[in-house]
């Protein structure tokens, strides 16, 4: 072990940008803001994850020989009261992650097999189009959870297949939009009449207004996810203390750039009132929307016909729908059991009890079943509530993306007592003063709290209280469960000592 390979500059970079950087928020972000989602991701790198991926990197060096991962952080740095909500909320958010996946693979399996999203036009036992994709999406987590309980782990090789493919989408993005380009000699589909309202005014009509300008935040906070990763990778750097923070640096300035040049080259070949406008498209499908369009001006700019333009479109939605299902299901066989294995294993067992934390063929089996019944409540409820599917998606979207956002705060807000806490050592230490940490954790959970707050209002402020209802009561009740599995815990362990068993 002594003569393992350390990490040099060059590689840590690339490992942060593979594990935070993901393709589809590229057009959501311009679907949503067009130009002016730009500044925002520059803003949200500055202020959440710089200060974030640097408290990720500490918690990793002090901990690294704890298997709890994320509890054994706030446990040791708070309590294990806090650390155990903290970590449930963590696990809560794959739960809703999987809701949003369930039902909107579809339109990936559209794409991938006709070339565009035709679900708006399935319909199942009289059912109209949203309830259908629920009820596919139940059937879905059926058959993975019954896939990922009898042990079969080696499914999820097809994860790094289409993580290939997606990730070759960001070469067809930024080569394919540079030859339009130059073909079109410098002319922007989406233009630049006015250079300060383009990067702060968003076309989108919905994203106009102060507030949902604000939530927009939580994309751009989303988008940094997956730096939990850094943490596991501070013992493996050479020379740490020196090429740690400079990769993290660098990586967060490379992610940021890349992001916002993302964004701008989907702006040479797509005019936003054009093609973005039509109410049929909503955050499930827009990828592909771009993605196609991508193709049909390829074709256009390069003098073809309408029609042979139009098939490019098509090869070029239906590669990504294919390159997306494969990174989806391999991810999603992944997550059907990953988290929740984690947080059996991580917390203390006596919470679970023994029906719970059995474990057969390396899975928590009885558990896994009682994560398809609650993935099952929240489908039906979310699909049955009887709206449009663009507001469906939107729902879920941003269900997922505040759900996934709210751990962010727990981990940064046990930051500053595990500074303070002398009994851990810190064998990496990148905040030396109380003054920095205190900046780094307001800015942290500040940033992510004030984002969550204005996305959770933003629907209300138009009406649609249903959608603001959703994204509170998801956290909700996954908090309340928490608090009673640990109340029933403490109850347990008292009862214990008295009767000293």
């Amino acid at each position: 072990m002594k003569n393992e390979k350390k990490l040099t500059l060059v590689p840590l970079i690339l490992m942060i940008f593979t594990s935070v950087f993901g393709f589809a928020n590229i057009p959501r972000s311009f679907f949503l803001m067009g130009y002016s989602a730009i500044p925002w991701y520059i803003i949200s790198s500055a202020l959440f994850f710089i200060p974030y991926a640097f408290m990720m990197s500490e918690y990793g060096a002090a901990f690294k020989n704890e298997s709890g991962g994320i509890y054994s952080w706030m446990e040791k740095s708070v309590g294990p009261k806090y650390a155990f909500i903290g970590t449930f909320m963590w696990y809560a958010s794959y739960i809703v992650w999987m809701v949003n996946i369930s039902s909107s693979i579809w339109i990936v399996l559209s794409t991938a097999i006709f070339g565009r999203d035709l679900t708006s036009t399935w319909h199942l036992f009289g059912l109209n189009s949203t309830q259908t994709l629920g009820l596919l999406g139940v059937c879905l987590i059926i058959l993975i959870t019954f896939i990922a309980s009898r042990g079969l782990e080696k499914i999820t090789k097809v994860t790094s297949i289409g993580g290939i493919a997606v990730s070759l989408l960001n070469l067809v993005l930024l080569f394919g939009s540079i030859g339009i380009l130059i073909l079109n000699k410098g002319h922007l589909a989406h233009s630049i009449l006015n250079v300060q309202e383009a990067f702060t005014i968003s076309p989108n009509p919905n994203y106009t207004s102060t507030i949902s300008v604000v939530s927009f935040m939580v994309f751009s906070i989303f988008a940094f996810g997956g730096i939990e990763v850094v943490g596991g990778l501070v013992d493996k750097t050479e020379t740490a203390e020196k090429t740690f923070p400079k990769g993290v640096t660098i990586a967060a300035t490379v992610i940021t750039i890349g992001y916002a040049v993302g964004v701008f080259l989907i702006g040479i070949f797509t005019d936003w009132q054009t093609i973005l406008s039509n109410p049929n498209i909503h955050m499930g499908n827009v990828a592909y929307v771009i993605m196609e369009n991508l193709g049909y001006q390829a074709g256009i700019s390069l003098g073809f016909s309408q029609s042979i333009s139009e098939q490019i479109g098509l090869v070029m939605s239906r590669y990504m729908g294919i390159s997306m299902i494969l990174a989806f299901m391999g991810a999603f066989f992944t997550l059907a059991y990953a988290p929740l294995k984690q947080l059996i294993e991580g917390t203390p067992k006596e919470i679970w009890g023994e029906k719970m934390s059995k474990v057969e063929n390396g899975m928590p089996l009885n558990a896994m079943w009682i994560q398809c019944g609650i993935v099952i409540v929240f489908i039906l409820l979310v699909s049955f509530g009887g709206e449009g599917a663009s507001k469906f998606f939107s729902k879920l979207i941003l269900m997922t993306n505040v759900a996934m956002t709210i751990p962010y705060i727990f981990i940064a807000a046990a930051f500053p007592k595990f500074k303070q806490n002398e009994a851990i050592k810190k064998p990496f230490v990148i905040y030396k003063s109380s003054t920095a940490v205190k900046i780094a954790t307001i800015s942290t959970v500040g940033s992510v709290a004030f984002a969550n707050l204005a996305t959770i209002i933003e629907p209300a402020t138009k009406g649609d209280y249903m959608s603001s209802v959703w994204m509170v009561i998801g956290p909700l009740l996954f908090s309340l469960a928490a608090l009673g599995l640990y109340r029933r815990y403490e109850k347990h362990m008292i009862a214990k000592e008295i009767h000293g068993i």
